[in-house]
Order: C-alpha cells, then sequence, then structure tokens
C-alpha cells in the first residue's frame, strides 16, 4: 500500500506550507495518485471558479471527484455518529499524501435521478411540497393535511378497541384515519399494466419440464419456480392449461402463503402479483436490457382510467385554487406555473407564494421552464436531471461550500449555456468555490482559473500541462490551448440525398404535428434549443414508429453504460468472447478457462484481481490478491499461451497493441480484430482492454457505447448528442468516423448542439422556436449554409457566431 500523510503531520517529501492566512485561501492537493493520476500536485484557489479541462480520460474527474470530493465527503461522514455512519456508503481515503483547505463539498452530477416510478421533478425538488401546503391552505373545499394531496400517501382508515388505563381500566372504541392523496387503482404510478401471460410460462408444458419463459428464472431456482413446483398447492407433472380453475387462481393470484420447501420456510404468491414486485416496481430505464426486453414484451402500461395519469385520488383532483386542481398546476408547464403563482394574491400564505415562485422562477432561469412539475424524474436527460439538482442549491443559503460539476452544459443549446454560465458564476459570487469539469470553450472562458490536464488519455494522461488563467491556457501549447479557438468550417459542397424517411403527423410531447422528410445516405443533424422536441421527433417518430421497422434502424441513446468492477472493454463490447475461444482452440481447453468470471478465476479473490475487506462501519479495504498477484486468472491457466502470450498479458495490452496482435501470426484473430478496429476507430487506441468500466470516465463510456453499436447491422445510425464527454481534440475524430459511416452507406441522423457538427452536417432539421408549449416545430431545414445565411433562429444566429459569418 501506499504511504499516506495525514494533514498536520510532517513528512520529508512534503512542501512547506504557505504562510498565514494564504494557505487556507486555496485547495492544496500534493501526491495524487487516483486511477491514472501521476503524483498531481495543484493548488486551487477559493472562492474562485476553477475550470478542469483536457482529453477524455486525461485525469479530471479523477482529480475533481476521486480525490478532492471524495475525501471531503469522507472527512464529513466521519463527523457523525457511529450508528449513523453504519447506514452510510464507506468511503476509502483517496491514494494522495497531503489534502489541505477543503470544504463540504456538494456534487451536482450527471447520474440519472431516481428511478421510482413514484419520483417527478416536483418531488426531487420542494416545489410539490410547497404546493401541497399551498392547496391544503387555500383549496376549496379543504380536503385535508398536505399528506391529502401528495400521490405517494396512501389512504388509511382503521377502527377497533383500545383500552385507557386511567383510574378503573376502561375499554373505549378507537378509529383512526388518514387522508392520503394516491390513487387507489394505480398506487400513485399513473399507469396501470396489462400482462401477457403467454410471456411468462408456456402453457403446454409442466412446472417439472420448464414451463417458465421468465429471465432468471431457472429450475433449480429455490425463491422462484421451485416454490410454485414444490409448494404442494400446484400439481408439478400436470401441464398448466390442465390446471383446475382453482389451481389456475392458486397458481395466478394467491394471497401470499407459508410453504415448506425441503423444511425451509418459504412463501408462497400468486406469479400475477410476484411478477409485479419484482419487475414493474422499477422504473423501466433502470432495468438491464434484457429484462427490459422481457418487461416490453410480457407488459402494456396504459393510462390509469381512474386518475387519467395524475396519480392523485379523486378526492385530491376536486380541491380547486381559482378552478385549478394540484394536478392541473403540475401539468403546467413550470414557466405558466410560475405566472400562476405570481397572480394569487393571499396575505395568509404570502411567505409561501414567495419561496414557490422563487423555485419556479430557478427552473425557467436554468433553462428548464418546459418541463412539467409531473414528469417522471427516471424520462430526465443526465443534463436535465443535473439542472434540476442545481435548483436545491440556487436558494441555499450555505456559503463557503465547494460545488463540483461535472459538464453542466451537456444537453444545453449555446442559447442556454450563456443562462448556465450566469449561474455557475452566481454561486460563486455568494462566496462559494466552484470546481466545474468542461469541454466547452464558452464556459472555460468564464472561469477565474485554469487546470489542464493531459498530454494524452489513459497512461498517457494523469499530468497538469498547465495551470493559470484563460488568456495563458490560449497561448501554452497543449492540446486544449491549441484547439480552444479552433472553429469547423462550413462545407462548400454537401452530399446529394439517396432517397428521405417521412415523417407524418408526430405528435411525441410536445411535438405539433409535425411533418419532416429526413435525407438518407447523408450526415443530418437535427438541433433546436433544450425542450423543442429533437428527441420526441427522432426516438418518438423515428426509432420507435413505424418508420424504422423496415430501415434497420440502431440508435445509440445517452442511456450511460452499466458496469461492475468485473465488468471491462472486452466483456462489454463481446470481444472477450472470440479471444477465449481462440486461447481454447489453440490450447485444446475448454473456452471458460479463460473467464475471469467463470471456471478460470482465481480461487482467492474469486476473479476480482483484489480482495475486498469489509471492516464494518469503516471505510472497506482493497488490496491485491497474492495468490495471483492482481492476474484474476488460477495459475494452471497462466500455463496458456496464444501466440506467446498468456490471457492476462493480452488484457494487459492497450486497444492499439491487441489490434496488432490479432492481426496476424499465429494469434490471428478476424472477428476480435473487427471488434479491436471498432474501439481504435473511436478513439480508444491507447484504453486497456482488461480496464474495470467503472474506472473509465464518461467520454470514454460515449465512445465505448458507440463503439460497441457499430457492429450492429442497419442502415439508419441515429446518434442522441455523441459530443458529450468530449473534448475539442476528440470532436474532430468524432466528425472523421461520422463521416466515414455516411461513406460507406450508411445514413446518419444526429441529435446535437455542438456548433462543429452542426457545421459538418449536409442538411439541418432546427426545431423550436422555444421549448416545451413554445417549442414542437420545425423551424428551418436545409443546409448549415444556408442556416448561416438565414438566421432566422437561435441556432442560426449561433452558428453563424460560430463560424465568424
Amino acid at each position: 500500500m501506499s504511504r499516506t500523510t495525514r494533514p498536520g503531520t510532517r513528512a520529508g517529501s512534503r512542501p512547506p506550507a504557505p504562510d498565514g492566512a494564504v494557505s487556507h485561501g486555496v485547495i492544496r492537493v500534493h501526491g495524487a495518485r487516483v486511477n491514472n493520476l501521476k503524483d498531481v500536485s495543484v493548488e486551487i484557489p477559493k472562492r474562485q471558479l476553477t475550470v478542469f479541462t483536457g482529453v477524455s480520460g486525461s485525469g479530471k474527474s479523477s482529480l475533481v471527484f476521486g480525490t478532492v470530493a471524495a475525501e471531503s465527503q469522507r472527512l464529513i461522514n466521519e463527523t457523525y455518529s457511529t450508528f449513523v455512519q453504519g447506514f452510510m456508503p464507506t468511503l476509502a481515503r483517496p491514494e494522495v499524501d497531503v489534502l489541505e483547505g477543503l470544504t463540504t463539498a456538494i456534487i451536482v452530477d450527471q447520474q440519472r435521478m431516481g428511478s421510482d416510478p413514484r419520483s417527478t421533478v416536483g418531488t426531487a425538488t420542494d416545489a410539490n411540497a410547497m404546493l401541497r401546503i399551498l392547496f391544503s391552505r387555500l383549496g376549496k373545499p379543504h380536503i385535508g393535511s398536505p399528506g391529502a394531496f401528495a400521490f405517494n400517501v396512501a389512504s388509511v382508515r382503521a377502527s377497533g378497541a383500545i383500552t385507557v388505563e386511567r383510574g378503573a381500566r376502561k375499554t373505549v372504541k378507537a378509529t383512526f384515519n388518514r387522508t392520503g392523496g394516491m390513487c387507489p387503482r394505480c398506487e400513485g404510478r399513473g399507469t396501470v399494466s396489462d400482462i401477457d401471460l403467454t410471456q411468462l410460462y408456456d402453457d403446454s408444458k409442466s412446472l417439472a419440464e420448464g414451463a417458465f419463459t421468465i429471465p432468471g428464472w431457472k429450475s433449480d431456482s429455490f425463491f422462484t419456480v421451485r416454490v410454485y413446483a414444490e409448494s404442494g398447492l400446484l400439481d408439478p407433472h400436470k401441464p398448466i392449461r390442465k390446471f383446475t380453475k382453482k389451481e389456475m387462481q392458486d397458481f395466478l393470484y394467491r394471497e401470499p402463503t407459508k410453504v415448506k420447501v425441503e423444511g425451509v420456510n418459504l412463501t408462497f404468491e400468486g406469479l400475477i402479483p410476484k411478477i409485479q414486485k419484482s419487475f414493474l416496481s422499477k422504473d423501466r430505464e433502470a432495468m438491464q436490457p434484457h429484462i427490459r426486453d422481457f418487461v416490453d414484451r410480457a407488459v402494456t402500461f396504459t393510462t390509469c382510467p381512474e386518475c387519467d395519469g395524475t396519480r392523485l385520488s379523486e378526492e385530491a383532483r376536486s380541491s380547486k385554487i381559482g378552478g385549478i386542481s394540484i394536478a392541473d398546476a403540475c401539468a403546467m408547464q413550470i414557466s405558466e406555473l410560475a405566472e400562476w403563482v405570481r397572480a394569487l394574491d393571499e396575505p395568509s400564505v404570502a411567505p409561501l407564494l414567495e419561496a414557490l415562485g422563487g423555485t419556479l422562477d430557478s427552473f425557467v432561469e436554468i433553462g428548464l421552464g418546459y418541463l412539467g412539475l409531473d414528469r417522471a424524474s427516471g424520462t430526465l436527460s443526465g443534463g436535465e436531471a443535473q439542472r434540476v439538482k442545481m435548483i436545491r442549491h440556487l436558494g441555499s443559503s450555505l456559503t463557503d461550500v465547494t460545488y463540483v460539476f461535472d459538464e453542466p452544459t451537456i444537453g444545453l443549446h449555446p442559447h442556454d449555456i450563456n443562462r448556465m454560465n450566469d449561474l455557475l458564476l452566481r454561486l460563486r459570487d455568494k462566496g462559494n468555490t466552484v470546481l466545474v469539469v468542461e469541454h466547452k470553450p464558452e464556459t472555460i472562458a468564464i472561469a477565474d482559473h485554469v487546470v489542464d490536464l493531459g498530454p494524452g488519455a489513459g497512461s498517457e494522461g494523469g499530468t497538469v500541462c498547465f495551470e493559470g488563467t484563460v488568456d495563458g491556457l490560449r497561448t501554452a501549447g497543449t492540446v486544449t490551448g491549441r484547439h480552444f479557438d479552433d472553429r469547423a468550417v462550413l462545407k462548400e459542397t454537401v452530399r446529394r440525398p439517396t432517397g428521405t424517411l417521412e415523417i407524418r403527423g408526430a405528435t411525441t410531447h410536445n411535438l405539433r404535428s409535425v411533418d419532416v422528410d429526413i435525407p438518407l445516405g447523408v450526415l443530418a443533424v437535427v438541433t433546436g434549443v433544450a425542450g423543442s422536441g429533437k428527441s420526441s421527433l427522432v426516438h418518438g417518430s423515428l426509432v420507435s414508429g413505424a418508420v424504422g421497422g423496415d430501415t434497420g434502424v440502431v440508435a445509440i441513446g445517452q442511456a450511460p453504460i452499466r458496469g461492475s468492477r468485473r465488468s471491462n472493454p472486452a466483456t462489454y463490447t463481446g470481444l472477450l468472447e472470440p479471444i477465449r475461444k481462440a486461447f481454447a482452440k489453440a490450447n485444446g481447453v475448454k473456452p471458460a478457462l479463460f473467464s475471469a468470471n467463470s471456471e478460470g478465476a482465481c480461487p482467492n479473490c474469486n476473479g476480482a484481481g483484489v480482495v475486498y475487506t469489509d471492516l464494518g462501519i469503516m471505510a472497506g479495504v482493497a488490496s491485491v490478491c497474492e495468490e495471483c498477484e492482481g492476474k484474476r486468472f488460477q495459475a494452471s491457466v497462466l500455463d496458456h499461451h496464444l501466440g506467446g502470450r498468456d490471457i492476462s498479458e493480452v488484457l494487459a495490452m492497450s486497444v492499439a497493441q491487441a489490434e496488432e496482435f490479432f492481426g496476424a501470426g499465429e494469434a490471428h484473430t478476424p472477428a476480435a480484430h473487427r471488434v479491436l478496429d471498432r474501439l481504435a476507430d473511436v478513439g480508444l487506441g491507447y484504453l486497456t482492454i482488461g480496464q474495470p468500466l467503472t474506472t473509465l470516465s464518461g467520454g470514454e463510456r460515449q465512445r465505448l457505447k458507440l463503439a460497441t453499436h457499430m457492429g450492429e447491422k442497419g442502415g439508419v445510425y441515429v446518434l442522441d448528442e455523441p459530443t458529450a464527454g468530449l473534448h475539442l481534440a476528440d470532436v474532430e475524430q468524432l466528425l472523421g468516423l461520422l463521416d466515414r459511416l455516411v461513406e460507406s452507406g450508411k445514413s446518419v441522423i444526429v441529435v446535437e448542439h455542438h456548433q462543429a457538427v452542426m457545421a459538418h452536417a449536409d442538411w439541418i432539421i432546427d426545431l423550436g422556436p422555444g421549448a416545451g408549449h413554445d417549442g414542437g416545430q420545425i423551424v428551418f431545414e436545409g443546409t448549415p449554409a444556408d442556416l448561416v445565411a438565414d438566421r432566422s433562429t437561435l441556432t442560426g444566429e449561433h452558428l453563424a457566431a460560430y463560424v465568424g459569418a
């Protein structure tokens, strides 16, 4: 383990601390070695806006999130009682020699918001809570406390007898009522589900013959299949279609009942409620792909007929203020709701109206005025989720804290980036330290201090190339400095379409019966301000509509790739499969031996490469496995070679090295080489193929997903903001990749805000003119040059300024 020195102790390697108050004016990092950082030392000024930049994978997130923010959170957690710490995640101390001058860190990242189906934009902020209080005070008729307007609170009625011991014992009747706002039919979800039983089991088979077709329900599964087969309530050898009426009722709908299987007490429950609890209580977007496919096949979701999708009971909808119910208020566009709240003149709740109005105005300021409070939080994009989290902090009375942002401009049109910059400066001006990981030059330009990491990515990064002002960065000669003032130029000639995809009468979300022809055989860019209807048009009408059915559409969305510390680029892309088979064929053994998650795993660390020691309520410790020395495989597996290398040496190769290795000679493996080619194409040649996915940056994950989908067969590629997480220099490479896709005969449709991609397009479709109710229309169709010359839209103005027209 590396030697660490706590602040306040002396060590020979430690530099002298600055004198007096100066030392409190900076956050000092000395000797940071998290992930690919190479003994990084920086001084970050407090109460200023510092932007961290560098190519994707250069170590920005490792320094800001993995070192500064992680240690701040760990130290705060240690201030809680031991009992409370037992319920909190255990955080290990980052690998760093000295960290001084830390303040409380508030992380505003791009993690998608809670995937609970009952979580909405209103519940994720304080807006719903304040709205409920408002209706409980002013709503007519009065129906109860704020809980009566909450779709997460069920109504409860109870009655019985209680004994009051006061003088002579006396039994009295008691009743208990709690009025909640939850719709009893859909239980506050807004949708009801209908299950297709043919997707759950094959009724021509018996339970013993493996009738279930539900993912993960294997015949030896103790808590699923065997509960039904060995409960004694059903005949496991009778085909399901021959069940009696009572057996079918028990099989599908029986209330939870205790049964014994091999002497173990288990709970038997009807198949329908069991499926609803295990699959339908989770948000669809948070499911693993194969589970989501099963749910899509087996379940149809329809708007709840009782509450009409509002999630609220009839009683909660009956109480109104000026003819508006709380369901109506939540369905309004937030910009309109803010105006409605301002129009209410009621002195008794004046402070509440002021606070609610301020929160709603923050939504509008931050460019989210087009949302409604009833929007499910799981449907927000990463950029929208990040801005919703910001709402909580804008009105906060906390000062002298460190706000940490992860690319806050993702998903923002150039028009909205200016507003985001104003918000970052407002947070700084309140006396806070603002740290921003960012690629967009518009946001880098407002920084008081810039830290540029690099010079490359992965093992070629992890050092500080520049610290100083924005003007200094421009002349620093680093990759960021050289590309800072780069501007893509408009194409002199554009490609001619080979055909069109017709979309007619599109009405998804805010689209207003949109008719548009998307050209094929070219690079087409769909753009417009955030909330104008871009994704609704492309994903709602093209990808999921009938249009996409015949043309083979490959859709690459913004959803983050998921993977544990056992997942790596080789397993995620399917690269490991042909590699395992090549090793097995060369050595005459089974392919499973060459999987660290299967038979070849080191028995000591179970193929993880490290041993995790859980220290109870203290931070757990990970140490390299002594038996396999971090190689993850049994020693006998490493005796098998292919092209002179064992499997651990192959997994330690970079993509570029592996491409050469599997391209020729004894190790020639065309299937592996094709995957490696795609990884190199998206600029991941430096990435180690066995590196855990948990250590990859956002931009690396985005490109890894792109490379994986490029292997799918389809004539039309739909990319949703592929520049997310990409450095200015990486965007050039992406444009080259898009060109190669088009030249190979594909049609490429990109939903994008980045001006470089717009300028490089053959055809632009601009939606707007505004967001939400003010958007949903096609405001321009044509070439980028025509859009610049026209300047009739916000996009046109910003693109003209970008290309210097």
